[in-house]
């Protein structure tokens, strides 16, 4: 199990492979554009570097993190001799059910397959593969060399071995795993997703405007971050997702995704990575400070 296959060099990906990487384990990020890749290397690099600037690692442990991923552009090259693959990708079902048969096909019998997704039936993506007893949900928080929480979701067909192995193995990354069941959203996305949700729905109704929302949260809940600030950094697109499968899972009402929020995706105003949101990240450094909030 020292040797980690991560799928994925986006947000996600690459702060897992960091995490894996600083204590000790091989590495091999895979993504298929080489510009992601050399994208998420540049992310882990810049965030090595604040570490050291804060004293939380020395320049020798960050040398020793980045020798410790390899990069690849194929899944069959990348996985070989992988004791446990980690999928990063995009919160699409259609995409990570294709991986995770490719997954299948390529990795060795004993390879344990996890998830990052953060709403999607870890049962489902387990049935698309020949072996859905290996088959479990790892859903790091970001910035993930942080955050200390890793949700663990069992499939159906889960294994108590597989389970107890990666429980473990997030705790060998100085993590806190916690154990929930596989019901749409887990538990953290179906109690903040719906905050999130009505956050823009507060805005979408005038009570308030955008910084006077984040402010009432940060001040009178000591959230450290205003819930549409948050949403900016999580990715609007990722929200939407996350809500809409909530909302097709259980079929309630209070999942559905708020029009605004509908209409600035399909705007393309996704937050932070496109530069604008909820805030206008595009002549400023604030994506950077929120960033460096964390790291």
């Amino acid at each position: 199990m020292k040797n980690i296959a991560v799928i994925g060099a986006g947000t996600m990906g690459n702060g897992i492979a960091h995490t894996f990487a600083q204590f000790g384990y091989k590495v091999k990020l895979i993504d298929i554009s080489e510009e992601n890749l050399s994208r998420g290397i540049a992310t882990i690099t810049k965030n090595l570097d604040r570490m050291v600037a804060k004293e939380k690692i020395s320049e020798e442990e960050k040398k020793q993190t980045l020798e410790n991923i390899t990069v690849y552009t194929s899944i069959e090259e990348g996985v070989e001799y992988a004791g446990l693959v980690v999928e990063a990708a995009t919160e699409n079902e259609k995409i990570k059910l294709d991986i995770f048969r490719e997954l299948d096909e390529a990795c060795p019998e004993e390879t344990i397959l996890a998830s990052n997704t953060s709403s999607i039936s870890i049962t489902k993506i387990a049935s698309v593969t020949k072996r859905p007893e290996k088959v479990i949900g790892m859903h790091f928080m970001n910035p993930v060399p942080i955050m200390k929480l890793v949700e663990i979701i069992r499939g159906y067909n889960t294994s108590d071995e597989v389970t107890e192995t990666i429980m473990e193995l997030s705790k060998n990354l100085k993590k806190v795993p916690t154990e929930v069941n596989d019901y749409p959203g887990f538990v953290a996305n179906r109690i903040l997703m719906p905050m999130l949700n009505e956050a823009i729905e507060t805005l979408y109704n005038n009570v308030a405007g955008v910084e006077e929302i984040d402010t009432v949260m940060k001040l009178g809940m000591a959230h450290p971050m205003g819930p549409l600030q948050l949403a900016d950094f999580i990715g609007l697109d990722v929200c939407l997702s996350i809500l809409e499968v909530m909302y097709d899972g259980f079929k309630n009402p209070k999942y559905a995704p708020c029009p605004l929020l509908v209409n600035m995706v399909r705007a393309g105003k996704t937050g932070v990575k496109s530069g604008e949101g909820f805030y206008d990240y595009s002549q400023s450094k604030k994506a950077e400070k929120v960033a460096e909030q964390f790291i």
